[in-house]
């Protein structure tokens, strides 16, 4: 390499006293390369002032080096179109893409577009990361265009028997049983649940699922009439308390199948006069900040958010790369505060 010559990679790789190809793979994140092998060659480059062509890189891989993350918005009546718990999970995929050596386009999506034929078809980006889905009855027809189609994508969700794409997601059941097994253990005996928990929200029915049988194991019964439906936000969480208020039933805890719900409930609560712990106990699910912020602080189960992230980005790019992937599920954890 002359003085003013720019250094490639065939340098980096005499250098290093491996292949060129090696290189390439160290530079991009690679597993299949060793940690010493690659905390080598990224010393060499620093060194050299090495500078990854990323264009001509793409070109020969014939990759845009790029994934997509599409959110897919709520039907939230004030306006607000993501799920705080998502923002949480963002970071990490965001700081999982740079270690990655992968760029990340994000869009905002309605259920009802087109975009299962869009992002991969026209090059924009090599696989998609899908969070957020709504009624998931209207949208498995969309999961199973895309793997009609070949595309490359995996979902945060509910798994499954019979589920559509790989998905990484929460074992929501788990979840629920643990939070109704703690309310039992504070000596609570009427739970209600706020949440949809039909066949359109999955995973908010494995939450349900999970407390009924905790109460079964207890010997409990359980009643319709403390079933509310609620979406994912505040104001849901709040008129399904004032539903649960108004039906007269007898109740001493309510679990939330979020933590958005569950600080709506709170609210419609304390302007009923009752009290939290003391009279109501209420856990929520996802352990989103605002739950640590409420008033008494928000017990919750806590999905953990980094690990997905994680894992949402190193599952798509072993897709891509035709590797074996699995479907899988992370465990939740109880997070125990004032308002139990």
């Amino acid at each position: 390499m002359g003085v003013t010559d720019k250094p490639t990679s065939f340098d980096i790789a005499a250098l290093a006293g491996v292949s060129q190809p090696t290189v390439s793979r160290a530079l991009r994140g690679d597993k299949t390369v060793s940690e010493a092998t690659r905390l080598r060659i990224e010393a060499i480059a620093t060194q050299l002032n090495y500078k990854v062509d990323k264009n001509a890189s793409s070109l020969r891989r014939g990759s845009s080096n790029t994934l997509a993350l599409l959110f897919f918005e709520d039907q939230a009546p004030d306006g607000s179109a993501i799920n705080p718990f998502f923002l949480s999970m963002l970071g990490s995929i965001l700081h999982t893409c740079a270690a990655r050596k992968y760029d990340l386009l994000t869009s905002f999506q309605q259920l009802s577009a087109d975009w299962h034929v869009d992002f991969e078809d026209s090059r924009k980006a090599d696989g998609i990361i899908l969070l957020g889905y709504g009624d998931y009855e209207k949208y498995r027809g969309r999961l199973e265009q895309l793997e009609r189609q070949g595309t490359h994508f995996v979902r945060w969700g509910s798994v499954e028997p019979g589920g559509r794409g790989t998905t990484i997601g929460c074992d929501n059941f788990s979840g629920g049983r643990d939070a109704g097994q703690h309310l039992i253990e504070r000596g609570r005996r009427r739970i209600a649940f706020l949440g949809d928990a039909t066949d359109h929200y999955p995973e908010f029915r494995a939450r349900y699922q999970g407390c009924v049988a905790a109460q079964r194991e207890h010997g409990l019964k359980t009643d319709a009439a403390l079933v509310i439906d609620a979406l994912s936000v505040e104001d849901d969480g709040y008129a399904a308390a004032q539903v649960l208020l108004a039906r007269g039933v007898a109740f001493d805890a309510i679990f939330a199948a979020s933590d958005m719900i569950a600080i709506g409930a709170m609210r419609a609560l304390e302007e009923a006069g009752l009290r939290v712990p003391e009279d109501v106990s209420i856990v929520g699910f996802d352990d989103i900040p605002a739950a640590g912020l409420s008033h008494p602080p928000l017990t919750t189960i806590a999905q953990d958010y980094r690990r997905a992230g994680e894992m949402l980005v190193d599952t798509l790019i072993r897709q891509i790369a035709a590797k074996p992937t699995d479907t899988t599920l992370l465990a939740p954890k109880l997070v125990v505060r004032r308002t139990t």
